[in-house]
């Protein structure tokens, strides 16, 4: 197998002699070649934290190119239009972004700055981490990019640039690479600028100092990186093992109606699905639809039988076709849903 070798200057400079030529070289950078997101261009706490949950796990490809943010914002523009939304509405809007946890504790999030803090944000760090569903990188990244207060935020992308630029082989995950990324976050903040030297420092991983090869020649900062094998770094303690499920499926249909079951368990309270079945249920049931998909630590291969069952069981109900669409739905199973009834 062909292995590509990165193209790297040679460090000149040391970043932790000259914080400031290195802040002001990736300043510089950004003020000429920042990418304009929605997020950036308003200091809304709200707003910003919505954006923020909204790329905790889900590509930025994703979250602008398929308009999840400019629609979720359109329904719910503030604070309050939050609080006070249904949880069925929340689900329905956020539908297809997956991790419905998140859209759940940024609920709780709404709820909580409206009726402890009469809806407004807090900037102090005890009052924010109070909140639910909000953390130290949360808290970093409001403090920064909504108040432009100097708080240190750490997240993937940070944490490839640190180990790159001490060339550190410190596992990212330990507790003691952990440890140093904060430490050195902290220490390398700059303190005049703190919400242009975040967001351009998360861009550098974004887009120069990315996975796998990075993009050397081009980076502004290459002159104080002193890794000499960067495709190398990050170190992680451990790949995740992928486990394979199967999830067997009805597709029963009655008239104008449509049977649908509530979704078990905590990771998709809240919404609905084509109803569970057993293989011994399902054993002479013919395929209608199946395929695959992928979530956290596991690959899920869906299928889809024919039902002959006119009976709603515990947990399920007929519906109308024409409602169908306001019962929120994870994606995969809206997507076979769609190719049923098409």
């Amino acid at each position: 197998m062909l292995c590509l070798a990165v193209l790297k200057p040679i460090a000149t400079k040391n970043l932790t002699d000259d914080a400031s030529g290195f802040h002001s070289a990736l300043r510089s950078w950004f003020i000429q070649n920042g990418k304009d997101y929605p997020w950036r261009r308003t200091h809304d706490p709200y707003a910003i934290l919505v954006s923020e949950v909204m790329l905790q796990q889900t590509r930025l490809a994703v979250v602008l190119g398929k308009g999840y943010y400019e629609r979720f914002m359109e329904i719910f523009p503030d604070l309050e239009t939050l609080a006070s939304s249904s949880e069925d509405e929340l689900l329905r809007v956020w539908e297809g972004l997956g991790y419905y946890r998140r859209a759940r504790m940024l609920h709780a999030t709404a709820r909580a700055v409206v009726e402890q803090h009469a809806g407004v944000f807090p900037i102090e760090e005890k009052e924010l981490l109070a909140l639910p569903g909000i953390g130290r990188y949360t808290v970093g990244a409001l403090r920064s990019f909504a108040f432009d207060l100097p708080t240190p935020l750490v997240d993937g992308n940070v944490m490839r640039v640190f180990a790159r630029l001490f060339n550190d082989s410190t596992p990212v995950d330990s507790s003691e690479g952990i440890k140093k990324n904060w430490q050195r976050a902290e220490i390398l903040l700059d303190q005049k600028h703190p919400r242009l030297y975040n967001s351009a420092f998360m861009e550098l991983g974004q887009t120069f100092c990315k996975v796998g090869l990075p993009d050397c020649l081009s980076c502004p900062v290459a002159a104080f990186c002193q890794s000499s094998d960067p495709q190398s770094l990050p170190v992680k303690v451990g790949k995740v093992v992928i486990t394979q499920l199967e999830e067997l499926s009805i597709f029963a249909r009655q008239e104008s109606k449509v049977l649908l079951a509530m979704e078990q368990g905590t990771r998709r309270r809240g919404l609905w699905r084509l109803p569970e079945r057993t293989s011994e249920e399902i054993l002479s049931a013919d395929l209608l639809y199946e395929a695959t998909y992928a979530i956290t630590r596991y690959r899920v291969a869906m299928r889809v039988h024919v039902a002959n069952e006119k009976t709603a069981r515990l947990g399920e109900q007929w519906v109308e076709e024409t409602e169908l669409e306001s019962f929120p739905m994870s994606a995969p199973y809206r997507k076979a849903l769609r190719h049923l009834l098409a």
